[in-house]
């Protein structure tokens, strides 16, 4: 299975970076479904029901989030229905929506799940156990994982911890591309972070002048994501039957 994974899509420059290349990158790399993690879709923070339909509408066909999941309260209602998009596995019991999903792609039941960090993050559940737990309980042919993490060294221990158990590791929320991506010694495919998809001129999708002045004076400052601007799209393409994995960067 050929699978295509967009990082972390940051507002409206994201959206339509999103627009304009997936369906190409679908065509170009054969890939049979397209994952995209969209926990900063809605201005930088958050996912609407509107925007889910309107990544689907672009190409995706799965939509992973990550520890800005319910920044939206008017989603947590729609979370819980059956739909094409999952949340962290390991937030507490309790949480709108569900941690994993199954979907049939040609007759091979992929199992896609969505893990969060602890390390400079909440402390949430524990995402190892979260993730025996699931893959005790979920039968799939082949299983895939977005691990939302902040650092590089939880982000490989998972990896570490998964290999051979699953066929890709792929890290996000960093929103910069990692130049680690690799086959781990029992197969699964790595990459600490495949990167954002947002405004390319700034940090993190942010203006950059409004991160500088937080660094320099330490205070509150608000961050505003541009809704014009030249943009980047990050991503990975992974073949689990060649055992590959590409990194994917499209700077305008």
């Amino acid at each position: 299975m050929r699978i295509l994974f967009i990082g972390d899509i940051v507002g409206k420059i994201g959206r339509r970076m999103l627009k304009e290349h997936l369906l190409e990158l679908k065509r170009r790399h054969g890939a049979q479904v397209a994952i995209v993690n969209g926990e900063n879709a809605a201005h930088g923070k958050g996912i609407t029901e509107k925007i889910y339909k309107e990544l689907l509408t672009a190409g995706a066909d799965f939509i992973t989030l990550g520890n800005h999941a319910f920044a939206k309260r008017d989603v947590y209602e729609f979370l819980d229905e059956d739909i094409r998009m999952i949340r962290p596995a390991n937030f507490p019991e309790g949480a709108p929506g569900r941690g994993h999903g199954v979907v049939n792609v040609n007759g091979v039941k992929l199992l896609i799940m969505n893990l969060q960090g602890r390390s400079f993050m909440d402390a949430i559940d524990c995402p190892f156990r979260k993730a025996d737990g699931i893959l005790e309980e979920v039968e799939a042919d082949e299983i895939f994982v977005d691990f939302h993490s902040e650092t590089t060294s939880e982000s490989l221990a998972m990896g570490h911890y998964l290999d051979g158990r699953v066929d890709a590791v792929v890290g996000t929320h960093t929103h910069v591309q990692t130049n680690d991506e690799q086959v781990l010694p029992e197969g699964t495919k790595y990459i600490t972070d495949v990167g954002m998809t947002g405004f390319r001129d700034g940090i993190l999708g942010i203006r950059k002048e409004e991160v500088i002045e937080r660094f320099l004076h330490q205070l509150p400052v608000r961050h505003n994501v541009p809704e014009e601007g030249p943009g980047i799209l990050s991503g990975v393409i992974i073949d689990t039957k060649t055992n590959k994995i590409d990194t994917i960067r499209i700077r305008e």
